[in-house]
């Protein structure tokens, strides 16, 4: 068992419907991993009526989360050791880079720049949203706050939209991407 948390932040895009892929590859990498959903991410995963979230839980010997706690609630993670976004959406960036925290997955992402995490994020979205001005400059705000983006070269590159292919997806540029 190892002793390095990664908290996975997985927002709703179509990786996110494979992203057993990412806590596989990041346990192989002696990771624990923490799933944390986005509200649409978790709604997506819900929607399967084969129990996916269940076989996510045993998969990663932890719950997942998608909303705040309570305040009179215990922490049920462990504190994380770093933090991948994958996928990162362009609504996720923007608000990210906005400092916008209305959400588990984005307090937790926006609180770890200021904690100093190492964080990567893997985005994805199409060529069409990658041309709206606010995508380029919230890449460079948390570029710029330290946060590894993998976008281009040996990272996600943006397609046209309906047609990505999700086996393309670098998952393991983003766990290669982590501290070792």
């Amino acid at each position: 068992m190892t002793n390095r948390t990664l908290y996975l932040i997985a927002g709703a895009a179509p990786p996110a419907r494979r992203v057993d892929v990412a806590i596989r590859a990041a346990q192989a990498a002696d990771w624990d991993v923490c799933l944390i959903f986005t509200p649409s991410a978790y709604r997506w995963a819900t929607e399967d009526a084969d129990g996916e979230i269940d076989r996510l839980r045993e998969l990663t010997g932890h719950p997942i989360r998608h909303q705040y706690k309570l305040p009179s609630q215990e922490d049920v993670l462990p504190a994380p050791d770093a933090m991948l976004v994958a996928p990162l959406t362009a609504n996720t960036l923007n608000k990210w880079a906005a400092g916008i925290s209305d959400t588990l997955a984005l307090g937790l992402i926006t609180e770890g720049i200021g904690l100093g995490l190492p964080t990567v994020a893997l985005p994805h979205w199409n060529d069409a949203q990658a041309l709206h001005p606010a995508v380029p400059r919230s890449v460079e705000t948390l570029r710029g706050a330290g946060v590894t983006v993998l976008l281009g070269e040996g990272g996600f590159a943006p397609h046209k939209p309906k047609q990505g292919n999700l086996g393309a997806y670098p998952w393991q540029a983003a766990i290669d991407a982590l501290p070792a």
